[in-house]
């Protein structure tokens, strides 16, 4: 993986904490977005984690850049709860999760396992509050009602539906797998049909999408 962030002490923290993981391996770090993109595109990792806001190209335009030309690396963005702003652009240029800069170990090297195995950072609570609310923003900024969920999701089953839905609530595989009663490869097939159907790059782009028809409303439980 590479890390990425304009702060040097911040940068090495979290270089030190993954390098003492036996199953992760930092093979570069970055000081900018630029430098970010490069490595990259040297060393294909699985994984970047970026911070979002860097000095020349900041972490939203090399998210864009990496996310649009480099199958198979995901980018986990490292922000604060005052660049709420800033989350929305991250989410559609393709960031697959957030975390906060004061992220605890532990909770560091799970994220970049979870985002490596091909999953979304969604359990975090902060992922889905922010979703929410940078959706709302954004859509009484442009002064835009939500379409109707009919309109955009007419390709989905009911089941479907409701696995976005729940999606977009934080639930787990395994919660929604216990709120349908079935098995997690049931739910694992509603996720992927869910995201071919509506041409969604993972689960974060599903939350959004279902922020943004209706589905969900910003603070539903």
């Amino acid at each position: 993986m590479v890390v990425a962030d304009d702060q040097e002490l911040v940068r090495s923290g979290f270089t030190m904490i993954l390098e003492a993981q036996p199953d992760i391996e930092v093979v570069a770090e970055a000081g900018d977005g630029a430098e970010a993109v490069a490595a990259v595109r040297q060393h294909a990792p699985d994984v970047l984690l970026l911070d979002i806001r860097m000095p020349g190209t900041d972490g939203i335009e090399a998210a864009r850049q990496v996310c649009a030309g480099t199958a198979g690396c995901r980018v986990v963005m490292l922000t604060t709860f005052d660049l709420d702003e800033y989350v929305y652009e991250a989410l559609y240029a393709g960031a697959s999760g957030f975390l906060l800069k004061d992220v605890r170990r532990d909770d560091l090297v799970h994220a970049v396992r979870v985002v490596a195995a091909g999953d979304s950072l969604l359990a975090p609570s902060v992922t889905r509050r922010l979703v929410a609310d940078v959706v709302q923003r954004r859509r009484t900024a442009l002064g835009a009602a939500p379409m109707s969920p009919s309109e955009r999701l007419a390709v989905l089953t009911a089941r479907e539906e409701e696995t976005l839905r729940l999606l977009a609530r934080g639930l787990s595989n395994a919660e929604i797998a216990a709120a349908f009663v079935v098995s997690e490869h049931t739910v694992k097939t509603h996720v992927s049909n869910v995201l071919s159907k509506l041409a969604l790059r993972d689960r974060v782009q599903a939350v959004i999408c279902a922020y943004e028809v209706g589905l969900v409303v910003p603070g539903e439980g």
